[in-house]
């Protein structure tokens, strides 16, 4: 008796698993499309792609003319501030000017605030843990130092009434000579987005 209600319990079991397996997953169809990741977004009023791409243009076209970048200086990112009321990862503004500027081979970047703890576990891993050969190991002290920071600030001013919502974006980025405490370069990006009901 005892064998036939194991048996009976293992067939259940067995059978429930199959069932599970087997039914069909209910899947959600939308369409989705590939757009110009360069092409205008204007969705909401909110800072959006079309932003971003446009501070950088403006930021690297400027710092590049102004020809400060002799001899591939080495700078760094110090901070930028998002003084809006909305979440804007300023990390990524700062990120696209850095890769157009590596991209131009004018200028070294150096690892920047929060970077840098990173850079610091890498060298005490090479260095301490005794699992590399002595001679490729990275020495201690032996990092460059930046000759300029970057620092910048994006803030917005937002308007509305019932019928219309405006919102005027303002991103500033200054560099300056680390050893003097000089700003040696200063440029500002204006945004102004307008929605209607």
């Amino acid at each position: 008796m005892m064998m036939k209600l194991g048996a009976a319990a293992l067939l259940l079991t067995l059978a429930a698993c199959e069932t599970t397996v087997s039914s069909p997953v209910v899947r959600f169809q939308r369409q989705v499309n590939y757009g110009d990741a360069k092409g205008v977004e204007l969705v909401t009023n909110e800072f959006g792609s079309s932003d971003l791409q446009m501070i950088a243009e403006k930021m690297v076209g400027s710092l590049l003319e102004t020809g400060i970048f002799q001899g591939r200086p080495t700078v760094t990112i110090s901070t930028v501030k998002n003084k809006t009321s909305e979440y804007i990862d300023t990390t990524n503004v700062m990120n696209s000017i850095q890769t157009q500027l590596v991209k131009s081979g004018k200028v070294r970047f150096t690892r920047s605030i929060q970077e840098m703890q990173t850079g610091v576990d890498e060298l005490q891993r090479q260095t301490q843990s005794g699992l590399y050969k002595q001679k490729t190991q990275a020495k201690v002290g032996q990092m460059t130092a930046a000759k300029f920071s970057l620092e910048g600030e994006l803030t917005s001013i937002v308007k509305q009434n019932n019928n219309t919502k405006d919102v005027f974006y303002k991103f500033t980025l200054k560099m300056f000579d680390v050893e003097e405490g000089t700003i040696e370069w200063a440029e500002e990006k204006e945004i102004r987005k307008t929605s209607k009901r």
